[in-house]
């Protein structure tokens, strides 16, 4: 496998070392003693979550405040995102910069996303499969979000499409809104 920091500090792509032949594919996924050796970061995934989009569906930008804030694992199992980080921590030199990275079921490639961050995605193709791990549980009154096409933000979102958004991510406050406050 093979680890490699981006400019946010913390956050890392994953691309696994995977084995072909005539009957198919393998690859390990998920190796703690690996990427604790190679990230120094010591996880303790606890959730696995799923989801099932059509091709337009953007999910996002997400995160957990507080005491269950979230670091994860993404990656797609069938299909391909463009998927999106966003650095809140407020203290950081990179406070308000994004990365973003093409998944999909060909790389296998994944990415690990540090606690205080807000994340998203952009399904580019139908059907597709996302799944992450995360280290804490998820809790409702914790959950908060930050507008997809935040002008402060100025993320490409790749968009060719019609998008899909849920009523919650079309009235999420801006940047600049959550950090200031009402």
């Amino acid at each position: 496998m093979i680890v490699e920091e981006t400019y946010l500090k913390g956050c890392y792509i994953i691309t696994p070392k995977v084995f072909k032949d005539s009957r198919g594919y393998f690859f390990e996924s998920f190796n703690k003693s690996v990427f604790e050796k190679e990230t120094h970061v010591n996880v303790n995934f606890v959730q696995d979550n799923q989801s099932k989009s059509s091709k337009g569906v953007l999910r996002g930008l997400h995160f957990q405040r507080g005491e269950f804030a979230q670091a994860k694992l993404v990656h797609v199992i069938k299909g391909k995102v463009l998927d999106v980080c966003v650095d809140i921590r407020e203290n950081s030199m990179t406070f308000g910069r994004h990365f973003s990275i093409i998944l999909d079921d060909k790389s296998h490639k994944q990415l690990y996303i540090p606690k205080g961050f807000a994340h998203g995605f952009h399904v580019l193709e139908n059907n597709t499969i996302f799944s992450y791990k995360c280290d804490n549980y998820y809790c409702k009154e914790s959950e908060a979000g930050i507008l997809y096409n935040d002008k402060q933000l100025d993320i490409d979102w790749n968009i060719s499409t019609q998008l899909i958004l849920s009523d919650k991510d079309k009235n999420l406050p801006t940047f600049e809104e959550f950090f200031q406050g009402p």
